[in-house]
């Protein structure tokens, strides 16, 4: 049976580029990941894997316009979006490869024996381990930051877990590229090229989640693609870990007060929000909770001038932009929601964005309108219209678990100067803090800082996990902690000998 190709796809013609290969059969994926198990051992040396991780970086900036050029041609993205894209990849790269030389990461813990106690204490020491061989699928919207050299990948390495990637269908290209240049800075480095693996195809991506040596994956896309691998991974002989990234609205709430104080200003910063990246972005604010009335309508003509200004863009496939095209006309179509500017086909290969807008009353109880608290992919959001401060919380209550979640709030209630005004954006604040990852008050959630306090993730279904997938935190989701007792320190790893040989941070002794 001849192998499948992979095409590389110009979303703006929708025509074929090259085929880049092929897509990877059961027996191929086996010999990928074995060979990356084989790797295990000589990722062990944390200054090899920071030397890699730089290298890895410098490799891909020195590569920077074909990379990005390649990115574009698959993606419609965009250079000035992609150069930022590569600079937030190699950054995070070399973040990660920082984090490895400064061993925090390892949490040691040395509690030494004390019999005074009831019950006596052994002597205990206690680290993380990397987990072995990580699966990691691409995401479709960020071609480099969230896929082959991304942030999953840059933070099971430095874990010390080689990686097998199972490539985006969207940028298969650029996917080759970049894991080329990964092998590359691997055997620079000292290390096995096998370290990182690319393959391509739905399949193979089911295989993978599914191989004895396979002991966590890392996913972001959408729920029902995530959701199918989550329970691959829940149901194999040995369950493994599965961080997935799946889905969200990221809601956002504008008091009265704000709306009162600077209602044109937010409706301009929502059209930029919801079109940064022609609405692909994970974090796109999808539900917008408006006051009724004459601040909230000033608001929404804000927004209205804004997006009709904003002119036609390409999705990441034609697939994708028909999906938007009816995710958008089955919502356009329910009693009572209204389309001031009507996103929809711009052009036989394009998108226009635009905002739909509803009553909250509509969505009280269970029902068809259910469906604009399902994330529409693209450049759309939906403004739901409420009466006083009871229909707005009541409707937060009814949302799923999501990435973000965002205020916008007056300058008496940030600064305190109205107590009941104060009281009520600490409230809502609290509220919102049950049902997000990250809380943004009087900003916009697109834009995800690679930050050591950064959290990128969510109560289900925005991820399966308590992890982040963004931030040196990240890390730790490709490790689990192994404690020693009473073992002499000559058997102990050195990381945990009383010496301290390699200079690691440690608590000892409740420090």
């Amino acid at each position: 049976m001849a192998a499948t190709p992979v095409w590389s796809v110009d979303p703006r013609t929708g025509k074929r580029r090259e085929q880049v290969g092929h897509e990877a059969t059961a027996r191929e994926v086996d010999e990928a990941v074995r060979a990356a198990h084989a790797t295990r051992g000589a990722l062990a040396d944390r200054t090899v894997r920071a030397a890699f991780l730089r290298a890895a970086a410098d490799l891909l900036d020195g590569a920077a316009a074909e990379v990005t050029g390649a990115a574009d041609a698959e993606t419609a993205l965009g250079a000035p979006r992609l150069t930022g894209e590569l600079g937030r990849t190699t950054g995070q790269l070399r973040a990660f490869a920082d984090a490895v030389d400064e061993g925090a990461y390892l949490d040691i813990r040395i509690d030494h024996a004390d019999a005074s106690l009831t019950p006596p204490r052994p002597e205990l020491r206690r680290y993380k381990v990397p987990l072995g061989v990580v699966a990691v699928y691409a995401a479709s919207n960020f071609p480099l930051a969230f896929s082959v050299p991304g942030g999953d990948t840059a933070s099971a390495l430095a874990a010390g877990c080689p990686v097998v990637v199972k490539a985006h269908p969207d940028h298969p290209a650029t996917s080759a590229l970049c894991g080329a240049l990964l092998r590359r800075a691997a055997v620079a480095a000292g290390l096995p090229a096998d370290v990182v693996t690319v393959v391509h195809g739905f399949d193979a991506g089911l295989e993978l989640v599914r191989h004895p040596l396979v002991t966590a994956a890392g996913f972001t896309g959408s729920i029902r693609g995530g959701r199918a691998l989550f329970d691959a991974a829940a149901a194999r002989p040995v369950p493994i870990p599965f961080h997935g990234e799946l889905g969200s609205l990221n809601p956002v709430v504008v008091t009265p007060a704000a709306a009162a104080e600077r209602a044109e200003e937010i409706g301009g910063g929502l059209a930029g929000s919801v079109t940064l990246g022609v609405g692909q972005f994970c974090v796109k604010p999808g539900l917008v909770l408006v006051p009724a009335g004459a601040d909230g309508d000033r608001l929404t003509e804000a927004l209205a001038k804004a997006l009709g200004e904003t002119g036609p863009g390409v999705l990441l496939d034609h697939r994708m932009r028909d999906a938007f095209i009816a995710g958008v006309r089955e919502r356009a179509a329910l009693p009572g929601v209204d389309a001031p500017v009507t996103p929809g086909p711009g052009g036989e290969h394009t998108v226009t964005p635009g905002f739909l807008t509803v009553p909250a009353a509509r969505l009280a109880a269970p029902g068809p309108h259910e469906l604009l608290l399902e994330e529409c992919f693209g450049p759309v959001t939906v403004l739901v219209r409420y009466e006083g401060q009871g229909e707005a919380t009541a409707l937060l209550d009814r949302l799923p678990g999501n990435l973000s979640a965002t205020l916008h709030l007056s300058t008496a209630e940030t600064e305190g100067g109205a107590a009941e005004g104060a009281a009520g954006a600490a409230e809502l604040v609290e509220r919102v803090t049950a049902l997000a990852g990250r809380v943004v008050v009087n900003g916009w959630p697109t834009g995800v800082a690679v930050a050591p306090a950064q959290h990128h993730g969510g109560p289900y279904p925005a991820a399966t996990s308590h992890s982040t997938s963004v931030g040196g935190t990240a890390i730790e989701r490709w490790l689990r902690p192994v404690a020693y007792q009473s073992v002499p320190d000559a058997l102990l790893p050195a990381e945990l000998r009383e010496a301290n040989p390699l200079g690691l941070p440690r608590r000892v002794t409740g420090g």
